[in-house]
């Protein structure tokens, strides 16, 4: 497995505006994409958590910035990986993020737009107020098509249940959306709602479905998972672009923490894409070991490199998920894994009777 040092991960904003050509290999960059439907009139970006405070610094945009176009800022080496984004929109309201990590991402998208009391646009600061309703924070929140019924964007994660009518997905699958569906194994579309507060930090959101989706899989409880076990991912990557049914891969624990040595995550070298986000991660037996988060933004890696990192991606530790899953008043199953090791195939069979694509309209 190929590993970077560390000092080569993190990377920072220097406010500047790129013009549309590809940023050169010294100067790695991401963008800012306004999905909010309207043009914004300001566009303010800080390292975190100065958004939390109020504290915006400048409006970046000298001309309002269009609905589905993005603002490109330029890295450098100095401020670390979090930002706080805010977008100021012509009728006052605004859409923002905060805790945005820009080592995971290439681009931010900005889209679902919040009141601000008062109104005013860029005249008042934003108020103080805990994650928003937004887009997604991870490399691989959803793969996004049409939605004829809405505002014209729809996006596509996966769910796998963890009690009867209760899904479980990553938190930004599902913010911001308009209306939720799930498509059972049986390719019934049911609708879905929140059951219960969402986990920010741990990226996690239970959706209380209005019908039988499958019986719950199982959460490893023992032994602890080692490095160099081998995993599978079942989910919809890239939903019409590649099959628009369910897709198997299998790769290994590469290391028992995350990006930044995240504690709550497990690095993983199963191959994913957008649309995995919210996917159950399985060990040989069958039994749930992690949650199907994000990957690496290798683009960026290879800006400061020179080199593109393969296969490195991360979930949401199974045990983590479980102590959420308790905290909300559900009862999570365990099972220790102790048995006879399953097959890829075999263990894509038990999992395919429990996970569901989940659909979110804007």
């Amino acid at each position: 497995m190929i590993t970077f040092p560390r000092h080569l991960l993190p990377f920072a904003l220097l406010l500047v505006l790129l013009p549309a050509a590809p940023a050169p290999a010294d100067t790695p960059a991401f963008r800012v994409l306004n999905r909010t439907g309207q043009a914004a009139t300001g566009l303010f970006a800080v390292r975190s958590p100065r958004g939390a405070g109020n504290d915006w610094g400048r409006n970046l945009l000298n001309t309002p910035l269009p609905a589905e176009q993005s603002f490109a800022l330029r890295a450098s080496d100095s401020a670390g990986c979090r930002f706080d984004l805010r977008l100021a929109l012509a009728d006052g309201r605004e859409a923002r993020l905060t805790e945005q990590d820009i080592c995971l991402h290439s681009m931010v998208v900005l889209e679902a737009a919040l009141a601000v009391p008062g109104g005013g646009g860029l005249a008042k600061p934003p108020p103080a107020s805990g994650p928003p309703m937004a887009a997604p924070r991870t490399g691989i929140g959803a793969g996004v098509g049409p939605n004829p019924g809405g505002s014209g964007r729809s996006s596509i994660g996966t769910g796998f249940v963890v009690a009867r009518q209760r899904v479980l997905t990553n938190q930004h699958v599902v913010e911001g959306c308009r209306r939720i569906t799930v498509r059972s194994p049986e390719g019934v579309e049911l609708a879905a709602s929140a059951h219960a507060a969402p986990d920010s930090r741990r990226d996690l959101a239970v959706l209380a479905v209005a019908g039988e989706v499958g019986p719950p899989l199982r959460f490893r409880a023992s032994p602890a998972v080692r490095r160099g076990e081998e995993v599978v991912t079942y989910g919809f990557p890239l939903s019409g672009i590649l099959s628009s049914g369910p897709t198997l891969t299998t790769g290994e624990v590469n290391a028992l923490s995350g990006l930044r040595d995240n504690p709550l995550q497990f690095q993983i070298s199963a191959p994913v894409q957008p649309g995995n986000s919210g996917g159950p991660l399985l060990d040989r037996q069958g039994n749930v070991v992690g949650v199907v988060v994000s990957k690496l933004n290798a683009a960026g890696i290879a800006a400061r490199t020179g080199d593109i990192p393969q296969n490195v991606n991360f979930a949401v530790k199974g045990l983590e998920a479980a102590e959420y899953l308790r905290g909300i008043g559900l009862t999570p199953l365990l099972a220790d894994s102790n048995g006879r090791d399953r097959s890829p195939a075999e263990v894509g069979e038990l999992a395919h009777r429990s996970t569901v694509l989940v659909r979110c309209e804007k």
